[in-house]
């Protein structure tokens, strides 16, 4: 993105959620889909291990158009992502997301406290256009852990954990430490 996440959201914020290549279509009746990833602070700093994610959306209104979208959304306090309980949660219902402040200021299209709960972040490919009446689920996507982490891992445990050596893990958790 041209734009970064600055560096002391990031200190100061526990989860964060990746969702590469998410697809957003309508005409008229809309929809997004896309799976990625969530993870939180542990207690000592770093990040915890992934928890693979589903975010899924329908909207209303005058649209038209298809694009993919990288969407970051970067969490105020970790317990928004493990403590749910049925395993999703509604943005734009349950929790609201802003547009995150971009650059090296954090200053920059927010308060000065960096206060609200959920920051998001999105670069866009294609071409859509439109006002419209919209809510996205997140949920956890439980075969997805299950089939990474093996049957009967919950969310939880894999939040609580920083545990894997897998290769792709660790070059994940290096890339947001050098954030």
């Amino acid at each position: 993105m041209k734009e970064s996440i600055p560096h002391n959201l990031l200190e100061q914020y526990n989860g964060i959620v990746i969702i590469p290549h998410m697809l957003n279509a309508g005409l008229g009746i809309g929809g997004k889909h896309g799976r990625g990833v969530a993870m939180v602070k542990l207690d000592n700093g770093k990040w915890s291990d992934p928890v693979f994610i589903e975010l899924t959306g329908g909207s209303f209104g005058f649209q038209i158009g298809v694009q993919s979208v990288d969407l970051v959304l970067v969490f105020h306090h970790s317990g928004v992502l493990t403590k749910v309980k049925n395993g999703d949660f509604t943005i734009g219902g349950d929790i609201s997301a802003a547009a995150g402040p971009v650059g090296r200021s954090s200053t920059a299209s927010t308060d000065y406290k960096l206060e609200a709960e959920v920051y998001s972040y999105s670069r866009s490919r294609g071409l859509f256009a439109g006002v419209t009446i919209n809510g996205s689920n997140l949920g956890i996507d439980k075969k997805a852990n299950a089939a990474f982490y093996g049957d009967g891992t919950s969310s939880q445990d894999i939040f609580a954990s920083g545990k894997s050596t897998t290769e792709g893990v660790v070059m994940l958790k290096q890339a947001l430490a050098s954030l």
